[in-house]
């Protein structure tokens, strides 16, 4: 974290020039992708040493910062990315997710499905990473869009709604915990208000929204990742019970994870199990060895035939690492020049209102660097010293303030971009007219809904 603000603390150029340079790398990348028809892959690359050459980085330098960000990127959701699609391949091969979508469809009416799928993603979310509950909600969102006939968008954006405003606004996810500790807020009244912001911003932005989404793209499920999600599964199909527990294992170990450091207890020999298999990595990891066993092997599958399926959930996802990390890369180019700090401080102290200077400077530097965790970063530590005796309550507002800027409008710069565009299949355009504006409804819902607190309390 301190290596973050470090380099965001020492701008390779002036302002102008920065953000010039920002500007004019980001629309290079959505310029090659669209009219030049480049694959997103090289697009990000060219943008990246743009954005560091015209920002006084240096040809010798220009792809130090990409090729930085693409590893630890890579390292890190690239990873959950991979061992996610095993989990998914071997819920959609064995028959799982058919199991959970025809529950879902038998109990649910069909009009009442983009508030289930924003539902499910609103526990499912609480303790998990975002990047975790997209790869665990993808293949269940294909197939409730596939069986039900009805447009991808439609159960996907409510979904992705209800993940998106979790990981803004409430802990125990890593952007809330960052800013609580960064402005000595308490824990349990930020919990307490994320989650009342985070109800009315998940039913605006996810089911209310996709309405008019889906008519503006009109898709279907992809099949890209998942096969054909109407070809019936050979052998024995698990039973409903079982096919959910390999969904929710990883929100149970993560939830315990939680609950663990929350009560005090990490330090205590179980305790510290505990915190260590409920990491994302480690559950997801214990997950799909139990998806193996519980949807492979106990359905009298062989061991070659368990380990031929998940060989073949590595070959769909390789493009998308690709992309993701190169996502990545381009953002850690924008975070080392500087070009988000230089911005946050000059509306820090412009004299506007404290709640709206907070959610508007981290929303500047998620533009400007494309990631969330930074903006978060950056905008506690810029905040922190004017927000000095506001009160606790006033103290958790700003922590939800700055969580809502932090996720507004996600674009080429930022991983979870490449995510949402290569899993539902979608165009560069189509990913802005979608996943954009609804990050950017999450985000300016969720900053009316701490104003209208900040009035009340």
């Amino acid at each position: 974290m301190a290596s973050v603000l470090a380099e965001a603390a020492r701008p390779a150029a002036g302002t102008t020039q920065l953000v010039v340079a920002a500007a004019v790398s980001i629309l290079l990348i959505v310029a090659l992708i669209i009219w030049a028809k480049m694959h997103p892959f090289f697009a990000l690359m060219l943008g990246s040493a743009t954005m560091a050459v015209t920002a006084n980085v240096g040809f010798e330098d220009s792809f130090t910062a990409f090729t930085a960000g693409l590893g630890k990127t890579v390292g890190d959701v690239g990873v959950l990315i991979v061992l996610g699609a095993v989990i998914g391949r071997f819920l959609t091969e064995s028959g799982g997710a058919d199991e959970i979508v025809d529950t879902i469809l038998a109990k649910t009416p069909v009009r009442r499905l983009p508030w289930a799928m924003a539902f499910a993603a609103f526990i499912i979310g609480i303790p998990l990473f975002f990047e975790v509950g997209v790869v665990l909600l993808i293949p269940i969102v294909m197939l409730v869009a596939k069986r039900a006939k009805l447009p991808v968008i439609l159960v996907g954006i409510p979904a992705l709604a209800g993940l998106s405003a979790l990981h803004g606004l409430v802990p125990p996810h890593p952007g809330p915990l960052i800013a609580i500790a960064g402005l000595e807020a308490n824990l349990g009244l930020t919990l307490a208000f994320g989650l009342l912001v985070a109800v009315p911003t998940v039913a605006i932005a996810g089911p209310l929204l996709a309405k008019p989404m889906a008519r503006w793209v009109p898709i279907g499920a992809s099949d890209k990742l998942l096969g054909p999600a109407d070809r019936e599964p050979t052998g024995p199909r698990p039973a409903f019970g079982v096919a959910l527990s390999v969904v929710l294992m990883p929100v149970v170990l993560m939830l315990l994870m939680t609950t663990v450091k929350a009560t005090g207890y990490a330090d205590h020999p179980i305790g510290g199990v505990l915190k260590f298999i409920g990491t994302p990595l480690q559950a997801l990891l214990i997950t799909a060895l139990y998806a193996m066993w519980v949807l492979g092997l106990r359905l009298g599958r062989s061991a070659s035939e368990v380990s031929a399926e998940t060989g073949a959930a590595f070959a769909p996802v390789a493009s998308i690492l690709l992309i993701v990390g190169a996502g990545g890369g381009f953002k850690q180019t924008l975070v080392d020049s500087g070009v988000g700090q230089v911005i946050g401080s000059g509306i820090a102290n412009s004299g506007m209102p404290l709640l709206l200077a907070g959610w508007l400077v981290a929303a500047v530097i998620r533009v400007a660097t494309g990631s969330a965790t930074v903006a978060t970063i950056t905008a506690a530590g810029i905040m922190a010293p004017l927000a000095t005796g506001i009160g606790s309550t006033h103290l958790a507002l700003m922590v939800l303030a700055i969580g809502a800027g932090s996720v507004f409008l996600s674009h080429v710069n930022d991983a979870g971009f490449w995510l949402v565009k290569e899993y539902f299949g979608m165009t560069v355009t189509q990913t802005f007219k979608t996943w954009s504006v609804m990050e950017c409804a999450v985000s300016l819902v969720g900053l009316v809904g701490v104003l209208l607190l900040g009035l009340v309390v």
